[in-house]
Order: C-alpha cells, then structure tokens, then sequence
C-alpha cells in the first residue's frame, strides 16, 4: 500500500449541521484548492469531496496537512482562528484504513440515510475535478477504478441499491406525513439540483398538490414535465411562501428564507419547512415564528420501510465486496512497491548483455549478431523470470522489503535510476 495517503474528514458523525456549513466547499473553492494548494506544500493524490453531509480532502503526503488544510480553507472563507474546528474532523493516517474509508464512503455505508444513491455521483465528480487539475496520481487513479468496479458489484449482486432509500426519499417520506395534517396539501420544492430532481421524482404520484421553483427555467421545465408537476416563477417567489403549507429548499444559499420573509404567516396556522442545504438555505430563526416548524438536514432520519430494510439487510454482502476489492487493491499496490526495482534489475541486466554483445561480436556477420541478440534476450529474460515471481509473491506476505535490499546488494541497483 502507497505509503502516505490519508484522509482529514468533517461528516454528520461528529459535526452538527451549524458547524458542517461553516466548512462546506463549493465546486468553485474546491477547483480552487485543487489548483493553489500544492503550491503551498508536497502533496499529490489531492481530492475534494463536499456533501450535505461531509467535507473531506483525501490526499498523499509524508505528514499530516490537517492544520494546512484548515488554514487554507479558514483564509479563503474568512473564518478566524480555523484550527479551532480541528476537533470536529476526523483523521486517517493509515493509507490502507484511508483508502478502505473512501471505499465505504463510495459505496453508501458510511451515508446518513445507508445506501445513499447519490454518493457515487458525487465521488465521481470529486474524482474528475481532481484529475482536471492533475492531482489524480496512478494510486488514486487505480483506487478510484476498482471502486467503481466494486460499485457495479453492489448494484448487480446485491439488493444495497434497491428502492429508493436516500436523503431525497426520506424527505419523500416525511412529506408525505407532515401532509396528513393538512387538508388540501399544497408542497413548494425549491432548487431542482440533484437532490430537488430526486425529490421530485418521489413526489410524483403523491395525493396532494406539489410545485416546483428553480433560478433555472430550463432545468425547472425539464424535470417539472418529466414528473408531470406544476411550476412556479422563481422571481419573487419570497412573497409566495405564505401560499404553501410545506417548502422544501435545497438552495446553495445561506439564509435565502428568513424570519422576515414569513413573519407575515405568523397566526395563519401549522406550516412545515425542511432544509436540505448546506450552508442553510432557511435561517433556525423562522422558528420563533407561531406555528412554523423547521427541520434541517441532521433531522431527516431513515424511515422505517421496506427498502431501507433490504439495505441494511444486504450490508454484510456489501462489506464482502468492499474487502475483496480492497484485497486485490493492496496486492495492486504492494506491486507497484517493488516495480521500481524491477526496473532497475532490468536495466542491469540488459546493461551487462549490451556489454558482452559489445565486447564479442566485433566483426561477426549480421545474421550472427541477429542471433547472439536473440538468443542473450531470452537468457536475461529468464534470469529475470524467478526473481520477479519471487519479488510479487514477498508482496503478497508483506516481506518485499527484503527482498529488495537483497537484490540491490547483488545488483549494485541503487546506481542505475530507473529510465524514464
């Protein structure tokens, strides 16, 4: 395992929601630090991965770049003293316990709501960021593959990616039941990103009116007719909350909707308004408002259906392909140790054959010297056959170490760098 890589982690384990919007990073900033930051430090491997519900750098470097990070991030969002939220991340030092964690991540096990579809997408598309600005080495390109991979196993032999059971389907569900309360329910869903467009989907068929709003007229048509939905001009859509009894915003903006905006709603009865931003699109301060109730990304919990069941029902199954793929990653990358000094016997070895032709076949014919070059090739290939399949079977037992220096004894290795 490629000795380095690790992982600094802010996730609704151990973060509050007030605290996960403070350090929540945008494409923007992310593109940002992909591109500054390892001007500022050795670093390779470098990517961002930013959710609802996690901000996470995975990186590689000889020492932990945690307070760097920070520092960073602190400077570029204005934040004072930013090591002060050190105690809300967790860090991975161990490059194998980083690259397991980033499995589990990918795979929906380590998801607020278990399974969660949405996740791969996003590592994905942290994925591409990070080879855009050629941060993506070999390791993480390899790490990256063999979870994807590993993902086309869990949707195919596993029941993990059946249902509906995500962060857009859990507010699906408790839509549905806040809606109870109402007669003649009438929904506003506002942002149609990724998790509006899901949400809307799961409210297609529902029994009450739902509109959608989007800044985007084009994305709003498109998913309002694929859903069969009506829709509502974002312009001045402030004015219009009081018409509705349950908003849903999955707006990137901080406090779009504030205690101003509905105070005129105050006396006008129960309204329910779920925010599924980060930062916060809907100020806590609503609250104080009679009659309003406001939940937030932390409080959409899994619900109790059949779905979610059969994810956690095929957990075990999911943690047996994770460590298979794991498996075959750490004897990828234990090979890629001991590759260079394959290298380097190969090079010795054809330097010392390149030698002896030099020295022998002075004056000789060209069909003497085609077969004098053949024929050294296939000896110094077979030379090289045993230690090979010696040097990849010490990887599999975690003893390569030796092996090498025994081969850089016998070779003289550490004099001939490997050709680029």
């Amino acid at each position: 395992m490629k000795e380095g890589f690790k992982v600094l982690s802010l996730s609704y384990k151990k973060a509050p929601v007030e605290i996960r919007e403070v350090l929540s990073v945008s494409d923007s900033l992310a593109a940002e630090f992909l591109l500054e930051f390892p001007h500022t430090t050795e670093v390779n491997d470098l990517m961002v991965l930013s959710t609802c519900n996690r901000t996470e750098i995975y990186y590689s470097a000889e020492k932990s770049l945690s307070t760097d990070i920070l520092v960073y991030l602190g400077l570029k969002k204005g934040l004072q003293n930013p090591t002060q939220y050190l105690q809300y991340f967790d860090e991975i030092l161990s490059a194998e316990k980083a690259s397991e964690y980033l499995f589990r991540v990918s795979m929906g096990l380590e998801a607020q709501v278990v399974g969660d579809l949405q996740i791969i997408n996003q590592i994905k598309r942290a994925y591409q960021a990070s080879a855009d600005a050629n941060m993506a080495g070999p390791f993480l390109h390899r790490l990256l593959h063999t979870i994807f991979f590993a993902n086309k196993r869990v949707v195919q032999e596993t029941a993990f990616r059946d249902g509906a059971a995500s962060v857009s389907y859990a507010t699906a569900e408790l839509v549905k039941t806040l809606a109870q309360a109402f007669v003649d329910t009438k929904v506003l869903v506002m942002g149609i990103g990724e998790i509006g467009e899901d949400l809307a989907k799961h409210l297609t068929d529902a029994p009450f009116s739902v509109t959608l709003t989007n800044r985007s007229e084009a994305k709003l048509m498109e998913v309002a007719e694929s859903c069969g939905l009506s829709t509502l001009s974002f312009v001045g859509i402030k004015e219009k909350l009081s018409e509705f009894d349950i908003v849903i915003s999955s707006l990137p903006v901080k406090d779009f909707i504030d205690v101003t905006d509905i105070a005129s709603a105050e006396g006008s009865g129960l309204k329910y308004f779920i925010d599924l931003s980060i930062p916060r699109s809907i100020s806590p301060a609503i609250e104080s408002v009679a009659g309003v109730n406001l939940y937030n990304i932390d409080e959409i919990q899994d619900k109790t259906s059949q779905a979610v069941q059969k994810r956690v029902d095929a957990i075990p199954q999911v943690e047996a392909i994770v460590s298979e793929s794991m498996a075959e990653f750490t004897d990828w990358s234990r090979e890629m140790e001991v590759s260079p000094t394959i290298q380097k016997l190969k090079n010795a070895l054809e330097e010392i054959r390149q030698e002896e032709l030099k020295k022998h076949l002075k004056n000789v014919s060209p069909e003497v010297e085609m077969f004098a070059n053949k024929f050294s090739k296939s000896i110094t290939n077979k030379i090289m056959k045993l230690p090979v399949l010696q040097l990849k079977a010490a990887c599999q037992r975690g003893e390569a170490e030796t092996l090498i220096d025994v081969l850089n004894d016998l070779f003289n290795l550490e004099k001939d760098p490997v050709k680029q």
